[in-house]
């Protein structure tokens, strides 16, 4: 079980974490705008590279889309008073898990039974 401590570090680095995530969310979005399609302005090769800096972008966002939701839910988690155990057997998740990952909801026996489906 996570003490006083605990608690008020890995708020900390949820909301760190939740920061810096929504300033480079911030830059990320000019870089997923429609690409111009006019060939007389961009060249066939300039527009393929565009279009697929344009999906790294969109697959980036994705990602920090995702990550922003398990945050809130850790979060969550934490005033909840249940952050630290696991959502599936309700053991304790280990801490070196949590400092690695803050945002894991299992345990690495349930996280491992998942991935073995």
């Amino acid at each position: 079980m996570l003490n006083d401590l605990d608690i008020q570090h890995f708020t900390q680095t949820l909301l760190k974490l939740q920061t810096d995530l929504l300033a480079v969310e911030q830059s990320g979005q000019e870089a997923a705008q429609t690409v111009e399609l006019d060939q007389t302005t961009v060249g066939r090769v300039s527009r393929m590279d565009a279009l697929q800096g344009q999906a790294m972008a969109k697959e980036s966002q994705l990602r920090r889309t995702i990550q922003l939701q398990r945050i809130e839910a850790s979060l969550q988690r934490l005033e909840k008073g249940i952050f630290g155990l696991c959502l599936r057997c309700g053991e304790d998740i280990h801490g070196k898990r949590l400092e690695f990952d803050p945002t894991a909801p299992l345990c690495i026996d349930c996280a491992n039974q998942g991935n073995r489906k």
